[in-house]
């Protein structure tokens, strides 16, 4: 039971890409082929899954070989899926760390920081600010860059935990919105 949980996961965790709802229909495949849960069950622990913090295809191999052999079937499943990921980014960081001398590696991350950054500038805007048709000058935007602006300091100057930092940007936007 544990070796066909760990295969079966290990497959998946392999042939994983386009991300975790892409690899439900083969978490699917499995699951049906060893009998471990019916078609109804298999949903339920789908849509639980989704619901959970963390990735699907984790979450559903987790609760899977939960529901399957407990806890050590859990542990099982997870480790399936997860460890192919795991040895891709030990041996990326195993050649980047053999290359980070490589003046032509070095350049590339120096040329690479503006971009990232500019992407998260990006991002952070459309976040912020999803639709474009209202206008700028709306007491939410002036609320939204002060809580921005206060969360930065709280951050940078007053090294305060980013936890604390989103618990209390939650409440300052419940009060003002």
């Amino acid at each position: 039971m544990f070796w066909q949980l760990f295969v079966s996961f290990l497959k998946i965790g392999f042939l994983s890409f386009g991300g975790g709802y892409a690899v439900i229909p083969m978490i699917q495949y499995e699951v049906q082929q060893h009998g471990w849960l019916s078609t109804g069950e298999f949903q339920r622990t789908v849509s639980i899954a989704g619901m959970s913090p963390g990735p699907i295809a984790t979450n559903s191999a987790t609760l899977i070989g939960y529901q399957t052999a407990g806890l050590a079937g859990a542990v099982t499943a997870t480790a399936g899926i997860v460890l192919p990921s795991l040895l891709i980014v030990i041996l990326i960081a195993a050649f980047f760390y053999r290359m980070n001398a490589n003046p032509w590696v070095k350049s590339s991350f120096y040329g690479l920081r503006p971009i990232i950054t500019g992407l998260i500038v990006y991002a952070a805007i459309h976040f912020g600010f999803p639709n474009p048709s209202e206008a700028i000058y709306h007491w939410t935007t002036f609320a939204t860059l002060l809580i921005g602006v206060l969360a930065f300091v709280a951050i940078t100057r007053y090294k305060l935990h980013p936890v604390t930092v989103i618990v209390c940007s939650g409440v300052a936007g419940i009060v003002l919105f």
